[in-house]
């Protein structure tokens, strides 16, 4: 009885090693379109929600809003708006439409428009991202990996904008959240992406050999 476990045990451990081998090698093979899709929906979910709440699905509109609150801030004056008069507030101008204080909840009504469910910078870096990483399709065998100080010196603007906002120093505006966060966005796909397909390479390689030897 223990030896047929045994065997029925190292037989399922084949199969698993094998199927893991085979989706190792798609996924390397394949790994730029999946983080460029993943990036894509990150975008484009946010972006339903306030469509959905102007044809009138608050439900599932709501629900994307509720999905995405603990990944962003979502704060309303820091936020694109939709189907309305302007594409973005500051707080000022909501709490006069208001009369008062503006929720971080509010996500906008038929005159002003409906907010996007992530902030203007996470737009901007994601954005960023997703152009980025289709560029990178074109370019990913000669573009080399983005030098850590550069990366750095990218990544300061949004730093600093976001630490004299955070501090009071000043109000950061939708520009200088677009910019910041599309430098970003931009740097960490050129910093990251190159060393992906280095290591994405090797992986493709390793599996097919392993998956090459079986069937000697």
């Amino acid at each position: 009885m223990q030896e047929g476990l045994s065997s029925r045990l190292r037989v399922g451990a084949a199969r698993l090693t094998r199927w893991v081998t085979y989706f190792m090698r798609w996924f390397s093979a394949h790994w730029l379109a999946l983080a460029n899709l993943a990036v894509f929906l990150y975008i484009a979910f946010p972006m339903l929600a306030p469509i959905l709440m102007k044809v009138g699905d608050a439900r599932a509109g709501r629900l994307l809003y509720t999905l995405f609150s603990p990944l962003c801030h979502q704060l309303p004056e820091r936020s694109f708006f939709l189907f309305g008069q302007r594409a973005a507030y500051s707080y000022a101008e909501l709490a006069q439409f208001l009369g008062g204080e503006v929720p971080r909840r509010y996500i906008g009504d038929a005159v002003l428009g409906y907010k996007v469910a992530i902030c203007q910078r996470d737009v901007a870096i994601y954005g960023a991202m997703f152009l980025a990483g289709l560029a990178f399709g074109a370019l990913r065998r000669r573009l080399k990996p983005l030098p850590l100080r550069a990366f750095l010196l990218l990544l300061l603007p949004l730093a600093v904008d976001g630490t004299g906002q955070l501090v009071g120093l000043w109000e950061s505006t939708p520009l200088s959240r677009l910019l910041t966060g599309g430098l970003f966005g931009a740097a960490l796909v050129w910093l990251a992406y190159p060393h992906l397909e280095v290591g994405m390479a090797e992986v493709h390689q390793a599996a097919g050999e392993i998956i090459s030897s079986w069937g000697k």
